[in-house]
């Protein structure tokens, strides 16, 4: 009896202390790697060739045209940025691997467990997301707002969005087959694929033959696409050539893979903006940037 006395103040000081301690997993997402991001904010990382960004999600706004400093002709895609923000943060630590999930353009109507799942973010809820890799110097706190200046002028960028979706399409447009004769003798299999298939052997059909079927809709990657011009103000990125999609369509952008290092920016620009474009350099900066043909001479000029 005496024992038990003697452990009463002990188990009542121990359940005192444990319920005054705050629950933090009810009121923060991603405590520790929120705090991890925002510590390698604050240490400014420098840039390397071996540093891998963070993508952006725009939207698809349209096709135009664009002229260089020597009058030349460009086609150009123009994509927008609009509320991108840094969504949560992965970590080796944590997850196994080092990523930033980013949000595009803010969304009202949302469910009550989404709506929550933003809350705790202490952000917007999203239309778009999507997870982009990066190195572990390139990782940011949540809720950090990415611009079209994340971007320079002249480098070169890698877009991703899915096809406009035609339907069920026969060989001769999916595949573009020449189709039978269409002269006498041939009758109503004019666009016909033909014969798929051998004899005794094998008895079957190759998988991945190319047949009819549905086209279009799938997730396209255009490489190498450079940057002809940045929007400060409307927060637009200029990328010479087409973009998959339809108009207002989420396309994924990021630094071109087969630009290695330096080569995806110009000299002139080095080092990138790392991890992101500052505010400060953000407010310095023109509404317009624009980029260098970077030919030497005229384009124009008659060969000798």
């Amino acid at each position: 009896m005496n024992s038990l006395a003697k452990l009463l103040p002990s188990i009542t000081s121990a359940v005192a202390t444990r319920s005054s301690r705050p629950i933090l997993s009810a009121c923060l997402h991603s405590s520790v790697t929120a705090r991890q991001a925002a510590s390698t904010a604050d240490q400014q990382p420098t840039w390397t060739p071996q540093s891998q960004r963070v993508g952006i999600i725009a939207r698809k706004k349209g096709m135009s045209t664009f002229w260089d400093e020597w009058g030349a002709r460009m086609p150009t895609t123009i994509l927008q940025l609009e509320d991108v923000q840094v969504l949560d943060v992965r970590t080796e630590e944590k997850h196994g691997y080092t990523a930033l999930q980013v949000g595009c353009t803010n969304k009202k109507n949302v469910t009550k467990p989404v709506a929550i799942h933003y809350s705790k973010l202490n952000v917007e809820p999203k239309q778009s997301v999507a997870e982009f890799r990066v190195t572990n110097d390139a990782l940011l706190p949540v809720g950090t707002i990415l611009n079209a200046a994340h971007f320079v002028p002249g480098q070169y960028v890698d877009v991703t969005a899915p096809s406009i979706g035609k339907g069920f399409a026969g060989v001769m447009k999916r595949w573009n087959f020449a189709g039978l004769p269409a002269s006498h003798g041939v009758s109503l299999a004019h666009r016909s694929a033909g014969s798929t298939g051998q004899r005794k052997w094998p008895s079957k059909v190759f998988k991945g033959k190319k047949m009819a079927g549905r086209m279009g809709g799938k997730s396209v990657t255009v490489q190498s696409l450079k940057v002809l011009k940045i929007d400060t103000e409307l927060n637009l990125v200029y990328v010479k050539g087409c973009v998959p999609g339809f108009d207002d369509q989420f396309v994924k952008i990021k630094d071109a893979v087969k630009k290695h290092g330096a080569k995806r920016f110009p000299s002139d620009t080095l080092p990138p903006p790392f991890p992101t474009v500052k505010d400060a350099d953000l407010q310095a900066m023109p509404r317009e940037l624009i980029a260098n043909s970077g030919e030497g001479k005229d384009p124009f000029t008659t060969k000798e």
